[in-house]
């Protein structure tokens, strides 16, 4: 079994990963459901709520799999309350990103990919942060 930080490092990639694409298969299957039809304000509004609900998914999949298995620690009030706040920023930053890369032009289903890049090693820090604390 790997143990330490490369362990850790390796199993949050395993777990991230996992995680990953969960919410960017939900949001991509959401995001099919957006009529042609709808105004650009419409579809930027169902796409902000196909990634939301995403996240969401990819959530409780996360904290789950993070607690038991990346960091092997056990789930807490004070654990849960620091990870929620670390998703919390992470979501702000992913919301932020992904609406820069669409204003950018990047389609809806390109659009998530720069984000993850940017947002994934900066949620393994803070989940790290109040998971290990």
């Amino acid at each position: 079994m790997m143990s330490g930080k490369l362990g850790e490092v390796i199993r949050f990639g395993i777990v991230g990963g996992l995680a990953t694409i969960i919410q960017y298969g939900t949001y991509y299957g959401l995001i099919q459901l957006i009529p042609s039809t709808a105004s650009k304000a419409d579809a930027h509004l169902w796409t902000t709520v196909a990634m939301t609900v995403g996240y969401i998914v990819s959530f409780i999949f996360n904290f789950i799999a993070s607690t038991r298995y990346t960091f092997r620690v056990k789930a807490n009030a004070k654990r849960g309350a620091g990870f929620l706040f670390s998703h919390i920023v992470n979501y702000c930053l992913q919301m932020l990103t992904l609406n820069f890369f669409l204003w950018l032009g990047l389609s809806k289903a390109v659009a998530p990919i720069p984000m993850f890049c940017i947002c994934v090693p900066i949620n393994f820090l803070l989940v790290r942060f109040f998971l290990k604390r």
